[in-house]
């Protein structure tokens, strides 16, 4: 294999030029906004995207203006911007620490280094993953094989053809089209001209057990986006977990006979804690954020083990085969180009460097706090163990987890509620080994802990994607591994800057009003946080784990079956059912209308003679309706922080609803047809 591939025309072969300057700076930039856009979405939703594609169109044209540029510099910086996007993920625990009250605010450095030493773990971390996980399992890395397929008929050079220049014209206006639409569209939602979300909650007649209910559905540009990125399978399996909830669990639980019951039987209850006559809105609305997403917690936790378990066998085998070319190296073999990581004794020595960053983090938090202070060496020992261990392995599941159903559907946030869970026990036993309390500094300590795992947790997720498209497009590996680290940086430095934003514009769930009080959910945060609280302090609704942890059970069954049946064309991915527990009604139910989109815009494509096209153009305006909205409404917190007004893009007074409900959905469904008419027409004109 040469190092710089002739073309199928006979011309002269390209130089390679791949870890450059300009790409690594065109990376940090476009890393910024794709961090900035997941940030929101992840706060607001509690989902994030895969940045790579987007990247790499845009990254296509702008390096064009060099005539030098290559597929390779454009990897570069999509590997940059996408790791830097992947970092935003860490979001899922650190507003946990404002949620329990013990920070106000997101300190800038100390924000940092938890997002850099755990985002570089997580690079180290992955590369013996690499021949495992990437070269040698066949896993599909649907994201990565698509951003491939991109750099590939986008990138300048002798042989790329007269449709491939106007595809990566056209793919760049799609993302801008789809932006500017979901932008605008929610610039009338904050206007109050359109409603942001359908809902209608009602309690059931005593025939189906008196319980209470609801159904609606967010509409939002960046949810439909989102959904179309997840695919058929996922937002069915999301549907089916949406079912359980909202079909069954609830209405059971606020089910008046089952409310007497378990007060008979003295059985703890949050429905039995409300007022008597109290609405169906906030009856149901309490009983699923008390109870019924404790269940999806259990669910997610047993999908997170199986996982691991089925990883055992491939595991050992990529580190087996990274050892031994380690030797064949130091035994003078010159390994090929495509087979040249960042060498094993430098990836420990980097390693080594921030796990004493880490010690150091942890070390300087004890100390501060006179409840945790004597027990410093024993926190700090055990911190760095779990970071290890624990790290390792989430690596490991959320790198083999991207492989088979992409970073934007791998839901690093389970693999963070089983840490937390076993941070937290943990804990617990120091406790009982140090004769501390129980007190807040300890819950503190635990979800620090799981920040750090769960950056390792997000970057090995994207990282093994990325490393895909690098197998695809024959880059470097140690130069990628390289970029790897660098976004890492760029991402580490934005997240603390747009958390305090939204913060102080809007606030998160359980801690200080923002100026606008419309606190973020943060999904997962709040999950995370209550998990650790619940453990430490000894209140944790263990039997609503177990049953979740035993519902999950099921589900694996159900979806062994299922796969064997249809000999693997029909599957239901217990981890998506399990987001399906916690995640919104609304939230769940636009992402599966916008899997369904996707599914009828490929199908209907699947024939025509631009079906990879269209495919990817469908992709691309995803993208491009995530990145509007969320880059829209970050800019909105800061416009709502300078000016101190809550309502700055208001048209209309607060009334009534209903006519911005109807017009928002009438509005919001011609414009989702008038999309997918359009790009289908841009894809037939390459």
């Amino acid at each position: 294999m040469t190092d710089t591939p002739a073309t199928a025309s006979g011309a002269a072969p390209r130089k390679r030029i791949e870890l450059t300057l300009r790409a690594l700076v065109l990376g940090c930039l476009l890393a910024v906004v794709f961090t900035a856009a997941n940030t929101y979405l992840g706060l607001k939703v509690g989902l994030t995207f895969a940045s790579a594609i987007p990247a790499a169109v845009i990254s296509m044209a702008i390096l064009r203006m060099f005539k030098t540029s290559t597929i390779w510099e454009n990897m570069t910086v999509q590997t940059v911007a996408s790791v830097g996007g992947a970092m935003s993920a860490i979001i899922f625990v650190l507003p946990g620490l404002v949620m329990v009250g013990w920070w106000l605010e997101f300190p800038f450095w100390e924000s940092v280094l938890i997002c850099g030493f755990g985002g570089v773990l997580g690079v180290t971390f992955s590369i013996p993953l690499r021949r495992a996980l990437v070269v040698e399992a066949e896993l599909p890395y649907p994201e990565g094989v698509a951003a491939a397929e991109v750099l590939t008929v986008g990138s300048r050079g002798a042989e790329q053809t007269e449709s491939a220049v106007r595809e990566n014209a056209a793919g760049l206006w799609v993302v801008v089209t789809g932006a500017l639409v979901s932008a605008a569209y929610a610039l009338l939602v904050a206007g109050r001209v359109f409603a942001g979300e359908a809902a209608r909650f009602f309690k059931l007649p005593a025939a189906l057990g008196g319980g209470a209910t609801g159904l609606g559905f967010g509409m939002q540009f960046a949810l439909l986006g989102a959904g179309h990125l997840i695919g058929l399978a996922v937002g069915l399996a999301q549907l089916f977990g949406l079912f359980l909830a909202w079909v069954i669990a609830v209405p059971i639980l606020t089910s008046p006979d089952t409310i007497a019951w378990l007060t008979a039987n003295g059985i703890p209850s949050i429905a039995t804690t409300l007022p008597p006559g109290v609405g169906a809105e906030a009856l149901a609305g309490t009983v699923w954020s008390r109870e019924v997403r404790f269940m999806g917690a259990g669910v997610i936790g047993v999908a997170a083990i199986w996982t691991l378990i089925k990883l055992a066998g491939p595991l050992i085998g990529g580190l087996t085969s990274a050892l031994a070319a380690n030797a064949r190296r130091k035994g003078g073999e010159v390994l090929e180009r495509t087979e040249q990581d960042i060498p094993l004794p430098l990836v420990g020595l980097i390693s080594v460097g921030c796990l004493i960053g880490i010690a150091g983090i942890l070390a300087w938090f004890a100390q501060g706090n006179p409840t945790l202070a004597g027990s410093t060496g024993l926190l700090v020992a055990g911190g760095l163990i779990y970071v290890i261990v624990i790290g390792f392995a989430v690596a490991a599941i959320c790198g083999y987890m991207a492989g088979l159903i992409g970073s934007s559907n791998s839901p690093v946030s389970g693999v963070g509620i089983l840490a937390v869970v076993v941070a937290s026990v943990l804990m617990l036993g120091v406790l009982a080994i140090a004769g501390l309390p129980a007190d807040p500094s300890v819950v503190a300590f635990a979800l620090i802990v799981t920040a750090i795992v769960f950056a390792v947790a997000v970057i090995a997720n994207d990282n093994l994607q990325d490393l895909k498209t690098g197998q695809l497009v024959e880059a470097t590996p140690w130069r990628q591994q390289a970029a790897l680290i660098v976004g890492v940086g760029a991402g580490a430095i934005v997240i603390p800057l747009i958390l305090n934003l939204l913060n102080q514009a809007f606030g998160f769930e359980g801690g200080p009003a923002g100026i606008a009080d419309e606190p973020l959910a943060a999904p997962q945060a709040t999950l995370i946080s209550a998990l650790a609280r619940g453990v430490i302090g000894g209140d944790l609704r263990w039997d609503l784990i177990g049953l979740g942890a035993v519902i999950g059970v099921v589900i694996i069954v159900l979806d062994a079956v299922l796969s064997g049946a249809t000999k693997g064309k029909m599957k239901l991915p217990p981890l998506a059912v399990g987001i399906g527990f916690y995640l919104p009604a609304a939230v769940t139910t636009m992402l599966v209308v916008g899997a369904v989109c996707g599914w009828f815009y490929d199908r209907a494509i699947k024939t025509t003679r631009f079906a990879d096209v269209g495919r990817r153009m469908g992709v691309l305006l995803a993208s491009g309706l995530i990145v509007g909205e969320s880059l829209f409404l970050v800019m909105t917190a800061g416009v709502i922080v300078s000016t101190g007004n809550d309502a700055p893009f208001a048209m209309i007074a607060e009334g009534s609803s209903w006519p911005a409900m109807l017009a928002g959905l009438v509005t919001f469904v011609a414009l989702t047809f008038a999309l997918y008419a359009w790009v289908r027409g841009r894809a037939a004109k390459v």
